[in-house]
């Protein structure tokens, strides 16, 4: 079967609601989580986008990168993120965390090494770090879903200020 002719995909908020919405309770968690942490919701975007980036979810990406600018992100930050390690544009907290969160999204290839997780420690507290890493699996999990179920990029607007 050819690209141009996908097959029909499982909505899974209509044959399990109770799940999806046990997903965006959990989603809801790990918001408020950060919240009651005090980390940036700046950071918060930044590991979203990035998350998203690794794994390819481009319903994920075109979400978080207009929250992201609506909150005041710029383009030019965004438009780095990929190459972060290699530009001025980001703090020590953002790198810490964009680091975490690569590791966390790539669990499988060094299962988040020991300087990693210190340089997080560094710079964010112990509630802190389990937002972060919250955070992380949340959109792990957001973009697994996304991709499996092939949703559609484009249509989502942020919600007004």
């Amino acid at each position: 079967m050819s690209t141009s002719d996908p097959i029909s995909r499982v909505a899974l908020k209509k044959t399990t609601p109770d799940v999806s919405a046990a997903m965006g309770a959990l989603h809801g968690a790990a918001v408020s989580a950060a919240r009651d942490a005090k980390v940036e919701p700046e950071i918060l975007e930044l590991v979203r986008i990035r998350a998203s980036q690794i794994n390819g979810c481009a319903f994920c990406l075109d979400m978080h990168t207009k929250d992201a600018r609506s909150q005041g992100e710029s383009e030019q930050r965004i438009y780095a993120l990929n190459a972060w390690r290699e530009t001025p544009f980001f703090n020590g907290r953002e790198r810490a965390a964009l680091a975490l969160t690569e590791a966390v999204t790539l669990v499988h290839d060094g299962h988040v090494p020991d300087d990693v997780y210190a340089e997080a420690a560094e710079v964010f507290d112990e509630e802190q770090i389990a937002a972060l890493i919250w955070a992380a699996t949340v959109i792990n999990a957001y973009n697994r879903i996304a991709v499996a179920t092939r949703m559609v990029p484009g249509g989502y607007q942020p919600a007004a200020k």
